[in-house]
């Protein structure tokens, strides 16, 4: 890392799709002697209060809310009142790059940050470019993008764009694999993920299908992510069916189920999807039907596309996760195969790209 990089700034906030790769990055760059300093909104604030190694500041800001004039006005108002908060930010501790790392929480700091001159770059992860990152890619940098094949760039600013890969924990990046196909007639052992907003909708819908894989008499073992106010139904429903179980909630370290379970059923946020396929556990995606301009689902269609793991749609799930499921429990080779695909994908080298491409930037605006 160039030595002229002293301190860095890094926006984020709204989900943990946002929050996690904001932290991993600040790590590798305090790692490499580098002062961070991280912006999070109020929702963003939830899933950094664990961490105390870095200094935090909160700037909320809103969405361009258009339901009525007076939501429109407000969320305007807003905005520019966030867009001088952060020129304040930036006037008192003079960073020498930013790091916009997608969502609408990143927009003010980065407007801030073009006013007075201050380089930033812009990351998006998912399959599809969101809204603010669309708004700020004219005054950027360079965007990373986690894949190529990433939607809604134009052509026009396309020699700013470079693939890094996913931007997550070194942790998972240097998770040991400990198998590279799944036994014939082994159990299934299914990790159910909500991502960071715990998917609701799984406790309820779920455990009715898995009822049916019981009766089924399918040998199988339920690891899943829930609520806290859902442990207490989620613990009396599985003990009444005798179907082997553990709940957990979103605070616990993920790593350790990863290495106990064999299949996945995930919402399809690109963090998650980047660190299951990482760790190579196959999985089954199931999009929020909700996210941003379908981003979920796009980012879902790319890695069935790959061979990297099954969508279904929530609408779906009643009519075709149960089949799915019984297959897979009578023909083991397809999770082995989805693993061999798996296999051939990896993000390692995500944090050398990052430092080659500020260095790059760094060299050109000295020239």
């Amino acid at each position: 890392m160039n030595k002229k990089l002293e301190k860095i700034v890094i926006a984020t906030g709204g989900t943990g799709g946002h929050v996690f790769p904001a932290y991993s990055l600040a790590k590798h760059f305090i790692n490499n002697k580098i002062h961070v300093q991280i912006i999070s909104d109020k929702r963003g604030l939830r899933y950094l209060k664990e961490y105390q190694d870095i200094k935090i500041t909160e700037i909320s800001t809103s969405t361009i809310l258009k339901k009525n004039i007076f939501k429109l006005v407000f969320s305007i108002l807003v905005i520019f009142y966030s867009i001088l908060r952060s020129f304040i930010f930036l006037l008192t501790n003079r960073p020498n790059l930013i790091f916009g790392m997608g969502g609408y929480s990143s927009f003010p700091i980065c407007i801030a940050a073009k006013i007075l001159r201050i380089p930033f770059i812009i990351y998006e992860n998912n399959l599809y470019m969101g809204k603010a990152n669309k708004y700020l890619l004219p005054l950027a940098k360079k965007i990373f993008v986690s894949n190529k094949e990433v939607e809604g760039i134009s052509k026009k600013y396309s020699e700013k764009v470079f693939e890094i890969g996913n931007i997550i924990r070194k942790e998972i990046l240097d998770f040991q694999v400990n198998f590279n196909s799944i036994e014939k007639n082994e159990k299934l052992k299914i990790l159910i993920l909500g991502g960071s907003q715990a998917a609701k909708i799984f406790a309820i819908k779920l455990t009715e299908i898995f009822k049916k894989c019981h009766e089924a008499k399918i040998p199988f073992k339920i690891y899943q992510q829930c609520l806290p106010e859902q442990n207490e139904f989620l613990t009396s429903f599985y003990k009444n069916l005798n179907i082997e179980f553990e709940i957990f909630n979103f605070s616990n370290n993920i790593l350790n189920y990863f290495s106990k379970t064999n299949l996945a059923i995930t919402r399809s946020g690109s963090s998650m999807l980047a660190e299951l396929i990482n760790v190579k556990v196959p999985f089954i995606a199931v999009p929020l039907p909700t996210s941003a301009d379908d981003h979920q689902l796009k980012n879902a269609t790319f890695y069935e596309k790959n061979g990297y793991s099954y969508l279904i749609e929530e609408k779906d799930l009643n009519l075709k996760l149960f089949p799915l499921i019984k297959k897979l429990s009578e023909d083991s080779s397809l999770l082995s195969q989805m693993i061999s695909k798996q296999r051939q994908y990896s993000d390692k080298s995500v944090y050398k790209n990052i430092d080659k491409q500020i260095n790059e930037m760094i060299k050109n605006e000295e020239h």
